[in-house]
């Protein structure tokens, strides 16, 4: 299992270093709406510049994420098969995505940082949050990108699906990230913090049942 996870994982990052064209789409679309929003508003404040944040994070996962399973032929899945176990394929791509998206949320908060400001109050634990963020919306957009590319690629079903399990993950984010704003100490974090690690646990153990019977269709 840990030489088809890392030679899985291997390929995956081959593949996404040479289509940089992707990488720096979603780069070069963070950076678009960073200096637009300083270009009508200048520096927002605290709770406009989170929601902001998260807002933008959202669609760089929905963009970067969508293609972990989309951008895999369908045949190629055969061969797949007979290389690795579905949960191995599975496990490979969220690393993938993990990776990915915790990269493009630390190149999100440089520039957020340089151009609008930086107002957490609580620096380290904001950016700490910030990549518990990116692990939860790697965890729901790979899963929901496995779903829809084994029911013939329809993509649409990542927006139907991904609406009930986003919203509450990202009231989650503001939640914690609103901690980080504050110069004082918020009860309930570690509860939310909690909540949000549970989620993610049950959205892994969910694909982890359910992928070997998508991986057969």
């Amino acid at each position: 299992m840990g030489s088809a996870f890392m030679a899985l994982l291997r390929k995956d990052l081959i593949m996404e270093w040479r289509q940089k064209h992707t990488l720096f789409g979603v780069l070069v679309y963070v950076g678009a709406i960073v200096f637009v929003v300083y270009m009508m508003n200048g520096q927002p404040d605290a709770k406009v510049w989170n929601a902001l944040f998260w807002t933008s994070q959202l669609f760089v996962a929905v963009n970067s994420m969508a293609k972990s399973f989309l951008q895999e032929h369908p045949h190629r899945f055969r061969y797949y098969y007979t290389i690795a176990r579905p949960v191995t394929f599975l496990l490979a791509k969220l690393a993938y995505s993990t990776l990915l998206m915790i990269m493009m949320t630390l190149v999100s908060l440089l520039l957020y940082a340089l151009m609008l400001g930086w107002p957490p109050v609580q620096g380290g634990l904001f950016i700490l949050i910030s990549v518990t963020g990116s692990l939860s919306l790697a965890v729901v957009f790979t899963f929901l990108s496995a779903i829809a590319a084994r029911t013939q690629q329809n993509s649409s079903l990542m927006a139907i699906l991904g609406f009930p399990l986003v919203t509450p993950l990202l009231m989650i984010l503001s939640k914690l990230a609103s901690a980080a704003l504050q110069p004082v100490y918020i009860p309930g974090w570690w509860s939310l913090t909690g909540i949000l690690l549970l989620l993610d646990v049950l959205i892994v153990a969910l694909g982890v049942v359910l992928f070997p019977f998508l991986w057969q269709e």
